[in-house]
């Protein structure tokens, strides 16, 4: 069974957010989502905010990155994240309310920082996509 599985570990500054075993996972990489499966090439790439899709015993998980690193080597995945959430810890509602925030920041176009407010919207529907 080993080697038709994958460890699958999400750190962040504060936590260890996900430890599971998986027969396949999907990351949001920073150009295009990437499949991992049991015995994959050694990798390192970069994330952007997006989903963790990951397969189980149990069926799909998803867990919510804000980007980071994923590294791929001896059929570990480690994923080195500022922040993950998974959907039972999302508070749908304060997502909407920063969404509508970003938005209107984008919309004055003048005055702000379009890269953070662009970041804070990226997050905000990578929590919402997940509901």
């Amino acid at each position: 069974m080993a080697d038709k599985t994958l460890k699958l570990e999400v750190i962040t500054p504060e936590r260890v957010a996900l430890q599971d075993e998986s027969t396949s996972v999907i990351v949001p990489g920073v150009d295009g989502e990437l499949g991992i499966w049991p015995n994959h090439a050694p990798l390192l790439a970069g994330l952007k905010p997006g989903v963790i899709s990951y397969k189980t015993a149990s069926g799909t998980e998803k867990l919510v990155v804000s980007g980071g690193f994923v590294e791929v080597a001896n059929n570990t995945i480690s994923v080195i994240a500022p922040a993950a959430e998974k959907s039972t810890e999302i508070d749908f509602t304060r997502a909407e309310e920063a969404k509508k925030r970003a938005l209107e920041r984008i919309a004055k176009k003048e005055g702000i920082d379009m890269a953070r407010a662009q970041a804070a919207l990226a997050r905000a529907n990578a929590r919402l996509s997940v509901r």
